[in-house]
């Protein structure tokens, strides 16, 4: 059975791909630095000082893990 190719057919086809490559560049173009991520930039420091200032942790809390963050170094 031939087919009739009179560009119907392609410019579906055609539409097609288009539309499968433009979701694959959505997909890995996505920033993958999203709000409420940790970024690669903070720091154990950076993080426990975000925690004290929400009041997660008490002051002798932050002082102490302070101490031990910066004996590592």
């Amino acid at each position: 059975m031939m087919h009739n190719y009179d560009g119907h057919f392609f410019g579906m086809h055609f539409i097609r791909w288009i539309i499968w490559i433009f979701l694959l560049i959505w997909i890995f173009a996505t920033p993958y630095n999203l709000p409420y991520q940790r970024s690669a930039k903070e720091t154990p420091l950076t993080i426990l000082k975000k925690r004290y200032a929400k009041g997660e942790i008490t002051k002798e809390q932050y002082e102490e893990a302070k101490k031990v963050l910066e004996s590592d170094k």
